[in-house]
């Protein structure tokens, strides 16, 4: 084991792929051993098919290290000599860019390669081959036209540095470029006022209202009382009405472009676009193979953005830097923002509170906006400068100091501006993550696997990339002045009731195509001895289309129910039933969490299990409802990481917390394997996301197969160090 634990950490060090010996359950045929790529390579995707086809059929013998596969050396040689490895374009002879191909035998633009060189760096970005001969290029040439300089806009390298660099030795070079000196580094502007401009199109306003057909709507309403007759002598205080609220779905193109022909195609129906903000933790404990898989998420997140999107990145360790502003994902865009994450070097502490400071300052200072904004934060640490900082209670941290005040929701200002939290690893803060995106209005995902980070990514742009409806404040207004509103049970969304009971708001916000809403609403009903219908109440939805910016309001029919004088036997809405499971597990889960953080996983474990056996006596559980069954799935899950102290710290928390942040804003999150279609745990999941999702594991390395090829060596890792 000790063996084995050393091997695993000397490869994640050197950003190698570990193997393990072949089992009787492996089914591949594959070359002995595998041929070390650089970041840039992993990045590319004309490697990505050769590295996961590349699968040892036996351990390779320690004294020899890791042989290169000379199959596989072709192949990859072969994919570097048609896709540049530093702007990820591809090269052909005659097409009006010089090529350089260098002595190990990879070829580049010779404009990418010179840039990349000119300030001393001699190793290939492709397999890190010390060269003897280097392309120099004239400082009068210019980049030819359409082509993206390496360097990111508004960050000239820092010559002091590298002139630091050349003055070591030489052994110790390479050594220093890559864990001291980042590629780009400049002084910031004091107002991120930079952003790219935006190509502003014409968008032909319709005027929306309630007497609109329905195939014009963004939305629609759904209303259902628990049951729909109840005898007119009896009273209820808390009568339970559903509202259900869905947007419109977006259409899946039907031509498909030929380089994509194999993927699914997303919608190509007009979309609001957006304004993203990446911030990503570089700090010393990303180095290796997680820092290599997030630049890989990241290239898959750049790829997909459309040209009207618009892409920040802020990278964070001990401090943050904003790698370029926030920039159109053009062609040229595209390969700018590649370029800058490749040049990411893992180094330092964890400085979440920094990162994102200068993240809420690219949205606050920007001069133009896009209809959707949100920002994403990933981190596999601790917070260790502002929540655990001097004079700050250890025991009880605030979490607050972590979010710029200016991201903090409020009934008047609403969550503008998104967090969409992931953490990574047993070792990232749980708590604090999860207190960001509840502050700010966004979800916390745990990602468990390393191997899973590009398809939580994909999830989550997958809905950012399909906004249908914004602003969205749903009012519930009684219609009888003897009637009286109840609690609204609305999850994290703020809600209120006015003081006199009859009218009741839930500030929802943006919702993604197809995405759905359910509130339950308590209704006081006195009796009735009229014999007649009672009309109960009627929901209205004012919410802004992000195309048009126009206001929309849809109101719903009145909710009646019967009342005879005598009512039969009345079976309760399977609807309302279904909803009402989903918010008592979601309040046994907060519950075992808060009992789990006092100490007592025995009581935590009975909590679930109690609410387990009621949810099985309803009659949506009866009737085999897949909602119903997934909660329980799900509850067995919590219990199961709940076994001991040290299994609650490494996946128990963070997995309950981020099944909180799902249901509380009903809208899919990432954790264990609910990205895989196979599990039963994927709920809030739209149809856009799924497509995203299967767009990100039809590429070689998010592929089950690949998945198999890291999780070996993540398990290993993450088992504790032997004594």
């Amino acid at each position: 084991m000790g063996s084995k634990w050393r091997k695993a950490k000397l490869a994640l060090g050197l950003n190698l792929c570990a193997y393990l010996p072949r089992t009787l359950d492996d089914d591949y045929s594959a070359p002995p051993s595998s041929e070390r790529l650089s970041d840039a390579a992993l990045l590319s995707p004309s490697n990505w098919e050769s590295m996961a086809s590349s699968r040892p059929m036996t351990p390779v013998p320690s004294s020899h290290g890791l042989r290169l596969s000379k199959s596989l050396s072709r192949r990859a040689s072969k994919s570097s000599k048609q896709t540049c490895s530093i702007c990820l374009t591809k090269m052909k002879q005659g097409g009006g860019h010089a090529i350089f191909t260098a002595e190990c035998s990879h070829s580049f633009h010779f404009h990418c390669i010179a840039s990349n060189v000119k300030h001393g760096n001699q190793i290939c970005p492709v397999c890190r081959a010390k060269w003897k001969e280097i392309p120099m290029q004239s400082p009068c040439l210019n980049p030819p036209p359409g082509r993206a300089t390496i360097d990111p806009v508004g960050w000239p390298r820092n010559d002091a540095l590298m002139t630091v660099v050349r003055r070591l030795p030489p052994s110790r070079r390479d050594l220093s470029r890559r864990h001291v000196v980042p590629l780009f580094q400049a002084p910031e502007p004091g107002i991120f006022n930079d952003d790219e401009s935006l190509d502003h199109q014409p968008v032909i306003a319709e005027s929306k209202n309630s007497s609109d057909c329905s195939s014009l709507r963004t939305m629609e309403i759904k209303t259902y009382p628990e049951v729909s007759a109840a005898p007119r002598s009896s009273s209820y205080d808390n009568f339970t009405i559903l509202v259900h609220l869905k947007a419109a779905g977006a259409v899946a193109s039907q031509n498909p472009s030929r380089n994509q022909a194999s993927l699914p195609q997303l919608s190509q129906n007009p979309r609001a676009s957006v304004d993203l903000v990446t911030v990503l933790d570089i700090s010393g404990s990303m180095a290796g193979t997680k820092l290599a898989l997030l630049k890989r998420a990241m290239g898959f997140v750049i790829q997909n953005l459309g040209c009207n999107d618009r892409l920040s990145v802020i990278a964070f360790s001990s401090t943050a830097r904003r790698l370029f502003p926030l920039r159109r994902m053009s062609d040229i865009g595209r390969q700018q923002a590649l370029q800058a994450v490749n040049s990411l070097v893992a180094n330092g502490g964890t400085n979440i509170a920094e990162g994102l400071r200068k993240g809420a300052k690219v949205m606050e200072d920007r001069r133009e906006k896009n209809p959707v904004a949100s920002i994403i934060l990933l981190s596999d640490g601790q917070d260790t400068y502002t929540v655990n900082g001097v004079g700050v209670n250890k025991s009880q941290p605030n979490y607050q100091l972590l979010v710029p005040l200016s991201m903090h929701g409020g009934d008047n200002t609403g969550f503008q501006i998104p967090v969409h939290a992931f953490g990574f690893g047993a070792d990232h803060d749980a708590s604090s993550m999860h207190s960001i995106s509840e502050i700010s209005g966004g979800t916390f995902s745990f990602i468990e696997t390393e191997a899973v980070i590009q398809d939580a990514f994909a999830q989550c742009i997958g809905g950012l990339l399909s906004v249908v409806v914004q602003e969205l404040q749903v009012g519930v207004e009684c219609m009888n002045p003897s009637l009286c509103l109840g609690p609204l049970k609305a999850g994290s969304y703020p809600s209120r009731v006015t003081s006199d009971g009859r009218t009741g708001f839930i500030d929802v916000g943006d919702l993604y195509a197809d995405e759905e809403r359910d509130f339950l609403v308590a209704v006081k009903v006195p009796a009735d001895s009229s014999g007649c219908d009672t009309s109960l109440l009627k929901v209205k939805c004012i919410y802004r289309d992000p195309l048009t910016k126009e206001m929309t309001t849809l109101e719903s029919d009145a909710v009646r129910i019967q009342r005879p004088e005598i009512a039969g036997q009345e079976v309760v809405s399977i609807e309302v039933d279904r909803q009402r499971n989903r918010f008592q597990a979601a309040e046994a889960m907060a519950e075992a969490r808060t009992t789990a953080e006092q100490g007592d996983l025995a009581r935590a474990v009975s909590i679930l299990e109690n609410c387990r056996r009621v949810l099985s006596e309803t009659v949506s559980a009866k009737s085999h409802d897949r909602l119903c069954i997934a909660l329980d799935a799900e509850l067995k899950e919590m219990q199961e990481r709940m076994a001991s102290r040290h299994v609650y710290e490494a996946s128990g928390r963070a997995y309950i917390l981020s099944g909180l942040s799902s249901h509380s804003w009903q809208r899919a999150t990432a954790r264990g394997d609910s990205t895989d279609g196979s599990s039963l745990i994927q709920a809030y999941q739209t149809p856009l996301m799924v497509e995203m999702l299967t767009r990100s594991q039809a590429t070689l390395l998010g592929s089950p197969s690949t998945q198999r090829l890291v999780q070996p060596l993540w398990s290993l890792v993450s088992q504790p160090k032997p004594r």
